[in-house]
């Protein structure tokens, strides 16, 4: 049923009712996609309820288009909203009666289980870490993204990709630990292969603080039950010689942008290329099917939503101009996460390596 998170090993739990809280006014593109991608989680799942937080006069036309939506569908009327360009620190100051904060209250308020937002990615991530807090033993939150791949699920695990541009060798063997719990929750990998993004394989190569995180997530693999591949380079990202890519946010974020950019790229060129001559046309029919496959496979919006990790709560973060096949892969995913109650086997697994590895790390902080 979700596409968005085949499952390698352990099976999810029988399906439960979920609620998602919503940010519906923060993308680019307004509440419409929104609501047009609730519709099609839905008709997927039709056990999701949603709490829907913005202007009301907005998404009570929107709703009344889609019936199915409205006796599943909750509106909390919020008059302010996070703009893209806001800064994250004026978000904060100045952010108490928009739709962003009102979504993530609804999680720590015990009311849904997951929160959904195409706004603004660091306040969204200031108002979590303050309205959500983070889990004991985690310094820095990070945000993971699903990369399609050639391992068997489809999928690699890459963090962080945006949380946070800076990242010391401690960041890393934690943003380790909790993508090797991600991968064990959220794709069934009894054993996750997790590697370093470095900018060659060989240990001489790349950055003092990434030759330090080497040897500290060396040190805690077997503790923590993942095999470590040591440096993997930027080729290895859609491999399939690692299930967990780790590395710092600047670069996570320039990798993921260079990925959705290229993937427009080629289906630009594939559609030119077939569109060139009449007989280039009649071999684009021939190979519809394969190239529906294709589309499909290549399409980011496929693969829409970043996850914040270390938090007590579960927030999934959409692209701000997602249309409404995004905010529904988004939305998927969401729900994904929690049947499978996701933050805290996060929390446990962290405890779980804390009582093992104390005194791991340059301070002792790294597992603490």
């Amino acid at each position: 049923m979700m596409e968005r998170m085949p499952r390698q090993g352990a099976s999810l739990a029988e399906p439960v009712p979920v609620t998602i809280s919503v940010d519906a006014m923060g993308g680019d593109r307004g509440p419409a996609p929104v609501v047009a991608g609730m519709a099609r989680a839905l008709a997927d799942n039709p056990e999701i309820r949603f709490i829907l937080h913005g202007d009301a006069s907005k998404l009570t036309p929107l709703l009344a288009r889609r019936k199915a939506l409205r006796d599943r569908c909750e509106i909390r009327d919020v008059a302010g909203v996070v703009t893209m360009d806001a800064k994250p620190s004026h978000a904060m100051r100045n952010g108490k009666d928009t739709s962003m904060w009102s979504s993530i209250d609804a999680v720590r308020n015990g009311e849904a289980q997951v929160c959904v937002s195409c706004g603004n990615t660091g306040a969204l991530m200031a108002m979590s870490m303050v309205r959500l807090r983070k889990i004991p033993g985690i310094n820095r939150p990070a945000i993971a993204c699903l990369w399609p791949s050639r391992n068997p699920g489809g999928f690699n695990i890459m963090l962080d990709v945006g949380a946070d541009i800076r990242a010391d060798a401690e960041d890393l063997l934690q943003y380790a630990l909790m993508g090797n719990s991600y991968a064990r929750v959220g794709l069934g990998i009894a054993r996750p292969r997790v590697g370093l993004l470095n900018v060659g394989t060989e240990e001489h190569k790349g950055r003092a603080e990434l030759k330090l995180a080497h040897d500290l997530i060396a040190g805690v693999s077997d503790a923590a039950e993942f095999q470590f591949v040591g440096y993997v380079e930027g080729g290895d990202i859609p491999s399939d010689r690692v299930d967990v890519i780790v590395t710092d946010g600047f670069t996570g974020n320039v990798a993921l942008k260079t990925g959705e950019g290229t993937a427009k790229l080629i289906r630009e060129f594939l559609s030119q290329a077939f569109r060139y001559s009449f007989l280039s046309r009649i071999a684009a029919v021939l190979a519809l099917t394969s190239l529906r496959r294709l589309g499909k496979r290549i399409d980011p919006r496929q693969v829409n939503g970043g996850v914040f990790l270390g938090l007590n709560g579960t927030v999934v973060k959409s692209h701000g101009s997602a249309d409404a096949t995004g905010v529904s892969a988004a939305l998927k995913l969401a729900v994904e996460l929690a049947q499978a109650d996701f933050p805290s086997r996060i929390a446990a697994r962290v405890a779980s390596l804390s009582a093992k590895g104390q005194g791991v790390g340059t301070s002792g902080a790294g597992l603490r």
